[in-house]
């Protein structure tokens, strides 16, 4: 039972909440019977916004170049920056708004958004006035990420890079946030080899906390940088990709309490080694899971991303659907309203058509036809078109 707040007011055996309701009228009844229901799904790490597909980069991946062959040749990220500058914010908006929509119908009903293809204020924060839109303007939950250190600028060094954040992006970014026009969640950093190093990562993640941001950042992915152990260090809320994370950081993280992010579609797509989710579980890290949506990675379902993490990276199907929902939730600083069925909380929720609620990982890209209904705060955002009119088997 969700309350008109949007809130979950009860929840329990169908004849004990029928009985305890039995004079109370409802807006809208949905019948259940023989399906699950299950939370929102919550997906902790993604860039939906910017112009320009990378769809021939694709092919050059598949012939064998690896992801910062592609970089230097002025590809990856270098490409999505020329064309999201040029793109006016009208044009990022529609394109970002019809990415949520296509999330939100794979059952995301919390999404991290990041910024990032802009490098210069002008552009990140046009980014962020799109996604800031679409938090006012769509009924999906949106987490918003400043990732103004996504890569180092043409003509610059990462010293200065990270000078012109500390000095330029983020005093505006808090003078806005003051002004009540862009409401910024987290704070990102591309920690890597030949992008950010350690020292220029640890300056802005500081800067960035210090205006009231959550520090949650890539790390560990192409190279060991020591990411995790510097996350742990700074109090970070959680760090993504972590491929080639250290034994030590894994330790690190689990005693701080700090979120992994894994992103079994990167680690798939570019034919990297899958990070250790296995050591994590066992040594107590918080797992969660994000698609990595982006130009490079171009997921936007998070049923896909639970089935790779179950096969690459050998977590148990219950593990895969806490690391999409309380977990990833908590990533994002939000477990305390998303990512779970309880009285109190957001009531975002999707209904499959089944009478296990498996059926959503293991229907590897079969969730257009699972999922029957999405919904946020009590109000249904989606209903499959065939509802009740097929079975999953």
């Amino acid at each position: 039972v969700v309350r008109r707040d949007g809130c979950i007011k009860a929840v329990g055996q169908a004849d004990v909440i029928r009985h305890q309701f039995s004079g109370a009228t409802f807006e809208r009844i949905i019948d259940c019977s023989g399906k699950c229901v299950l939370p929102g799904l919550v997906d902790a790490h993604t860039h939906p916004v910017w112009a320009g597909d990378r769809v021939h980069e694709f092919a050059m991946k598949l012939a064998g170049a690896s992801y910062m062959e592609i970089h230097q040749a002025g590809g990856g990220i270098h490409f999505t920056v020329e064309h999201t500058r040029k793109a006016m914010e009208e044009e990022l908006f529609n394109t970002f708004k019809h990415r949520l929509e296509r999330m939100r119908r794979a059952g995301s009903t919390l999404v991290e958004c990041k910024s990032g293809y802009g490098l210069n204020l002008e552009t990140e924060l046009k980014m962020l006035r799109v996604i800031e839109r679409a938090k006012q303007s769509m009924d999906i939950g949106i987490s918003s990420t400043y990732c103004g250190a996504h890569s180092v600028p043409k003509g610059k060094t990462a010293t200065e890079a990270a000078d012109d954040i500390i000095n330029n992006h983020l005093p505006k970014l808090k003078e806005l946030k003051l002004s009540g026009e862009i409401h910024v969640n987290n704070i990102d950093v591309f920690c890597e080899k030949g992008v950010f190093d350690l020292d220029s990562t640890r300056r802005i993640l500081q800067a960035g906390k210090d205006i009231g941001l959550q520090i949650n950042f890539h790390g560990d992915e192409l190279h060991p940088m020591k990411s995790a152990e510097l996350g742990a260090e700074l109090g970070a809320r959680a760090i993504s990709h972590l491929e080639e994370v250290s034994d030590e950081g894994i330790t690190a993280m689990a005693k701080a309490k700090c979120a992994a992010v894994l992103l079994p579609t990167t680690a798939y797509m570019l034919r990297l080694k899958q990070p250790p989710a296995r050591k994590m579980l066992e040594e107590g890290v918080i797992v969660a899971l994000g698609s990595d949506f982006n130009p490079n990675a171009y997921c936007f379902s998070m049923p896909m991303v639970m089935h790779l993490a179950c096969v690459n990276m050998k977590m148990s199907m219950n593990e895969a659907l806490a690391a999409a929902t309380i977990n990833a939730a908590y990533a994002l600083g939000k477990s305390d309203t998303h990512g779970s069925i309880e009285t109190g909380k957001q009531g975002d929720l999707i209904v499959i058509n089944s009478s296990r609620w498996e059926h959503l990982i293991y229907q590897f890209g079969g969730h257009e036809a699972l999922i029957d209904y999405v919904i946020v705060k009590g109000k249904v955002i989606y209903q499959n078109e065939s509802c009740g009119a097929m079975s999953s088997y």
